[in-house]
């Protein structure tokens, strides 16, 4: 028979733990909400800005930028992996690993694997787990990533490619399609040759638009305007990697504390018949007992 003093402590504990995993739902679905309004802030403009690198370099002017330009032997590759600080978020950060140790040993069948930057706790605990080293490694980086830091990895990024120490820049993270789905992929950022950047815009105006725009007059010229542009799109668009990592954790650590709450609630419920039945079966035999007795007596 079972210990109705033991069924009763284990139901308070699972109670507690559905309690916690409730208010862990909770706060994921608000900064959810926050990171998700910041992601679909900054899609327009990376949009915009990426068009605009594809306008200029479509234009015809004899004019040309360093990450616009592929180098013509690919011997080594940097990969920087975006992974959350925390768990409790379902297989997130495990699906995201695999992706990216996948794309790590594509690279070393073909050419030197550059360096490794990883960002997030759990990234950096799997991959020294699984020994493989990392050249560079960022904790800071929550739902809320801040623009400027993440310039300061785009900078970074951009003079390894600029000055030849890498020929090509991988980012693995995973991207935010739609609330229901989002995809762990491996994204090559640089160089921006060979990217067919129209057909990746999901804005058909612009699409259009860059058609009609055709000639263009440069103010003060095409190389000084090509030299801002290009490295802003660049930091624009890996701030949008890092944004959709930051939802896409979140949807994760929603749906996985959502789930646990439920199965805390089966649990609960299970161990409740249970509890009952072995109250029941305990009154049950007192009552034969004080029957018994009385006999006895009698």
């Amino acid at each position: 028979m079972a210990n109705i003093r033991q069924l009763d402590k284990r139901r308070k504990s699972v109670r507690n733990i559905r309690k916690i995993t409730r208010t862990m739902e909770l706060i994921a679905t608000a900064r959810f909400k926050k990171a998700m309004d910041r992601a679909a802030a900054a899609t327009d403009y990376t949009k915009r800005i990426t068009q605009i690198v594809q306008d200029l370099a479509s234009s015809g002017a004899s004019v040309s930028h360093p990450l616009l330009v592929a180098h013509e032997e690919v011997k080594a590759v940097d990969i920087l992996v975006l992974t959350a600080n925390r768990g409790l978020c379902g297989g997130y950060n495990g699906s995201l690993v695999r992706v990216a140790t996948q794309r790590r040993n594509e690279i070393k069948e073909q050419a030197d694997a550059g360096q490794t930057s990883v960002s997030g706790k759990r990234g950096i605990s799997a991959f020294r787990f699984a020994g493989i080293p990392i050249e560079k490694t960022y904790t800071e980086f929550d739902d809320q990533p801040s623009f400027d830091s993440v310039a300061k990895i785009a900078d970074d990024l951009i003079y390894r490619y600029v000055s030849g120490q890498v020929d090509r820049v991988d980012v693995a993270y995973t991207k935010f399609i739609t609330s229901s789905k989002q995809l762990p992929i491996v994204e090559t950022l640089l160089p921006f040759a060979g990217l067919d950047l129209q057909t990746k815009s999901t804005d058909v105006a612009l699409a259009q638009e860059s058609k009609i725009r055709d000639d263009y007059e440069f103010l003060p010229n095409a190389s000084a305007i090509l030299q801002e542009v290009v490295p802003a799109s660049f930091r624009a668009r890996l701030f949008k990697c890092f944004l959709d990592a930051a939802v896409s954790e979140q949807i994760a650590r929603m749906v996985a504390m959502k789930s646990a709450t439920e199965n805390a609630g089966d649990i609960i419920k299970a161990l409740s018949r249970t509890y009952n039945r072995a109250r029941q079966s305990k009154i049950t035999q007192e009552i034969m007992e004080i029957i018994g007795g009385v006999e006895a007596l009698g």
